[in-house]
């Protein structure tokens, strides 16, 4: 179930066909999920790893790349060097908290398995939110093997979303959150470009959830849906948000990283307001220049391929792709939470799914 099953029509601008981050061309989506399938699973272990294949030779040739900081209570490996050259160089993996490190050692593994023995170097870019209240965090339950699951199942048909993958035990304004997808396309002179979204929602408060404008928060309040009850200290709202998007537009790594920047207006228009404990992370990456050379040569960099050819986005259209970066991203959130079942985690906290009755009376759909 998705926000247009339910006749929530997200904006204005066309869809892809898969309405998914997947829509832009190669761009492959794997999971990997722990635990997480319903309400009377109390697992100690709901989490996993989600894995963002740009295209299929990310391993040895680049994309152009941008970031942005909401918030800053998280953490995304990787960074300094998509904001030094530009470049995005690996997978993108997604996960919780304390599992970051193990996925970023898993992925440079990885790399070694698939292009053998060598003096190269892996700066993979792996982020994360925080799943504690629903999952064993300090168990430790992500091993390589689930990152090298989530590679192999990579796929660019439409991802499954809410309990899976990375997202298995996120909360989103305090309903049960977790992997949401959504797309755009724009018809240009230069022929049609699509924007895709993928969020791993773990973030927001009820009483500041508004959809197309609608105080869906407000309406749904805890009396009629309840909040997860929280620790004592553990302030609402906290948990992080992390939005990756794809695109087959020409963008260079400044326009990737305006792109990433409206990304947040998008959390912002569902009610984010980067709170003060929460990880609101960012990132954008480009497939519309490919050939970018390996970053590191077997050649002679002196004598081959001195330059690179690229193309770029026009300035006059970064409007119009700025519209769909927040449109994907509201949409992507909305998705999660629709699509996520209720989660019991293994301390008794629960997280209750919104619920898709009370959702359409909010939105006046019936």
């Amino acid at each position: 179930m998705r926000a247009r099953d339910l006749g929530i029509d997200v904006g204005s601008h066309r869809t892809g066909p898969l309405n998914a981050i997947t829509d832009v061309p190669g761009v492959r989506v794997g999971y990997s999920t722990i635990g997480g399938s319903t309400e009377a699973d109390a697992s100690s272990a709901n989490t996993g790893v989600t894995m963002i294949v740009p295209h299929d030779d990310i391993w040895t040739e680049p994309v152009f790349a941008g970031t942005h900081r909401l918030n800053g209570s998280g953490e995304m490996t990787g960074l300094e060097w998509i904001r030094e050259a530009g470049e995005l160089t690996s997978p993108i993996g997604l996960t919780n908290t304390h599992s970051l490190g193990v996925v970023r050692d898993a992925l440079v593994a990885e790399q070694v398995e698939r292009r053998g023995p060598g003096q190269y170097w892996c700066l993979p870019v792996v982020a994360e939110t925080y799943d504690g209240l629903l999952n064993d965090i300090n168990g430790h339950h992500v091993t390589r093997q689930h990152v090298s699951e989530a590679l192999r199942v990579a796929s660019t048909d439409a991802p499954a979303e809410g309990n899976v993958g990375g997202g298995t035990g996120m909360i989103c304004h305090e309903f049960k959150g977790g992997s949401g997808t959504s797309s755009r396309v724009i018809d240009t002179a230069a022929g049609r470009f699509t924007v895709g979204v993928f969020v791993q929602a773990n973030h927001g408060r009820r009483q500041r959830l508004s959809i197309e404008g609608v105080p869906v928060g407000t309406k749904i309040d805890a009396d009629a849906v309840p909040v997860p009850e929280l620790p004592r200290g553990y302030e609402r709202g906290s948990g992080s948000i992390v939005v990756i998007v794809a695109t087959d537009a020409p963008f260079l790594p400044h326009q990737c990283e305006r792109i990433a920047q409206r990304a947040a207006l998008g959390v912002g228009r569902m009610g984010g307001t980067g709170e003060q404990y929460s990880g609101d992370l960012m990132l954008a990456f480009s497939t519309g220049n490919r050939g970018i050379p390996p970053y590191q040569w077997d050649e002679d960099p002196q004598v081959e391929r001195a330059t690179v050819d690229v193309s770029m986005v026009a300035p006059q259209l970064m409007t119009s792709f700025f519209d769909l970066v927040v449109e994907s991203t509201e949409e992507a959130i909305l998705n999660c939470m629709i699509a996520a079942s209720t989660l019991t985690g293994p301390t008794g906290v629960t997280a209750h799914a919104i619920d898709h009755e009370l959702l359409k009376a909010a939105m006046s759909l019936e």
